[in-house]
């Protein structure tokens, strides 16, 4: 499983003060050289051994804690920098979502407009390329991965998305590029080899209709890595996950990693629905029969929080749903989306004080999640998450 809970506390304790990107080896102390070179070695030995042997999704910690574009509550989001961060936190998953270029590489973006994520309205150069486009039936305004080659856009530097409520986090504008994924499997590579233990990723594919429309399909090339870097498999430390049923039935053919399909607002359709003139909702895909098909080609749900616990029209928590109790009937985990310190982001009564930039009750809300039954969740505060979900793992009570 995971380290016990008090060297996880200490490990959490030492990330939280630690500055910059090069978050490695908070644990190396003053070892001897001969020490280091033989713990290394121990390690990848371990870790070369749990790539053969490793267990599935189902031998993972409950309630699993994911890092939400990394550790993007104190760093610049779907960054390696945030990325290493959530790992030294202790998340037990690392997320990435999924855009392409216009040369077809793979690169890690929330979204495939970078105007509020990088800083390409800086470059004189690229001042033509900002454009209004239609994206899943929304006008966005800005700057796109896919008018940019992977060379391109390696000459811009990520800075943080919600500066007003993150203003610590531009702190580290400009200190990382945008990664390709590849990259990102190789850097998993190498932090599984130096812990010992396989490094395990949540990795969404964004539009992919849209995408597959412009000829940049996402699967295809998503699976050809996941090959390439010995993550296809029944067993492979990764998620697959997407709002776009479609594109979870797409991989399920390509692929045999565990996927999950990402619900909305209950009222809304996934877009590879509406444009296959699909009339069912997110309302219809929770409800059992719904929940009976995505079993058919996936292995869990990462619906909105709301889906489990709606709120008020005040922002307070109602009744929750029986969605967690009809979906693990069905043999599907549930990987909710997304817990968050901010007052601006919590359930009314669990903020404290006006400032919504300020931290409320995070672990009070935490815990009313957990005690829901869910088998994971997606947070930007992963030391946060673990620290409350020590009391729902058996044996590591605080």
């Amino acid at each position: 499983m995971t380290q016990g809970g008090a060297a996880r506390r200490t490990v959490l304790g030492a990330a939280v003060l630690a500055a910059g990107g090069g978050m490695a080896g908070l644990s190396a102390g003053s070892a001897s050289a001969a020490q280091t070179a033989g713990t290394a070695e121990s390690a990848e030995a371990a870790f070369a051994d749990g790539a053969r042997h490793g267990g599935g999704y189902r031998d993972l910690p409950v309630p699993l804690v994911i890092g939400h574009r990394g550790a993007c509550g104190y760093r610049p989001e779907h960054t390696l920098g945030s990325y290493q961060l959530a790992l030294d936190l202790g998340a037990d998953v690392v997320e990435q979502d999924l855009v392409p270029t216009k040369d077809g590489h793979l690169v890690c973006r929330h979204e495939n407009e970078i105007g509020g994520t990088t800083d390409v309205a800086d470059h004189p150069g690229f001042a033509s390329r900002r454009t209004t486009k239609s994206i899943d039936g929304v006008a966005v305004t800005g700057w796109f991965t896919e008018d940019f080659t992977l060379a391109e856009l390696k000459t811009l530097r990520a800075k943080e998305r919600i500066p007003a409520v993150r203003q610590r986090n531009t702190l580290y504008d400009g200190r990382w590029d945008v990664p390709t994924f590849e990259e990102v499997l190789r850097w998993a590579d190498r932090e599984g080899k130096r812990r010992g233990k396989r490094v395990w990723l949540h990795v969404e594919t964004k539009h992919p209709t849209y995408f597959r429309s412009l000829g940049l399909g996402l699967e295809e090339p998503l699976a050809k890595l996941l090959r390439r870097y010995g993550r296809d498999g029944r067993t492979a430390p990764l998620f697959l996950q997407s709002f776009e049923p479609s594109s979870i039935q797409r991989l399920s053919r390509l692929v045999s990693a565990p996927r999950v399909v990402l619900l909305s607002a209950a009222g809304t359709r996934p877009w590879d629905f509406e444009q296959a003139k699909d009339p069912r909702t997110v309302a219809d895909l929770v409800k059992p029969e719904g929940l009976k098909w995505i079993a058919g080609f996936a292995q869990g749900i990462g619906p909105t929080m709301d889906l489990i616990i709606p709120r008020d029209a005040a922002g307070k928590l109602g009744t929750p749903t029986t969605l967690v109790k009809d979906a693990h009937a069905r043999g599907l985990v549930l990987h909710p989306y997304t817990a968050r310190n901010e007052n601006s982001f919590l359930p009314a009564e669990y903020r404290k004080g006006t400032d919504p930039a300020a931290y409320g009750d995070a672990f009070g809300a935490f815990k009313t999640y957990f005690e829901q039954g869910i088998d994971g969740i997606f947070t930007d505060n992963a030391d946060t998450g673990l620290l409350a979900a020590e009391a729902f793992r058996p044996g590591r009570g605080l």
